[in-house]
């Protein structure tokens, strides 16, 4: 008898992409610069500096796209963070980039 290994789940294609952004927090509303690494309908790899303290659940603003991500993170390696898009909304009042 032999044993069928199970299949494996696709994955989403990600799109390579270097776009400026804004990781804006809700506890304090700061905001740090980061940059889009690659992105997709589900979420996006962020580059931010590795000294950088992010929390769990953050607001994306990407001033190209003209909308902000609610986001939740995934994981952490160095200077590379992945997160999940768990909403949109309009471009943060009060806020200039």
């Amino acid at each position: 008898m032999r044993l069928e290994e199970p299949a494996l789940p696709n994955k989403e294609h990600r799109q390579r992409v270097l776009k400026g952004a804004t990781i804006i927090t809700r506890i304090t509303n700061s905001d740090t610069t980061c940059t889009i690494r690659n992105q997709q309908a589900t979420g996006a790899e962020l580059k931010v500096p590795v000294e950088t303290r992010v929390p769990a659940e953050i607001l994306l603003n990407v001033p190209v796209d003209g909308i902000a991500y609610r986001c939740v993170m995934r994981g952490r390696k160095n200077d590379r963070i992945g997160v999940q898009f768990t909403g949109t909304e309009t471009k943060p009042k009060l806020h200039y980039c």
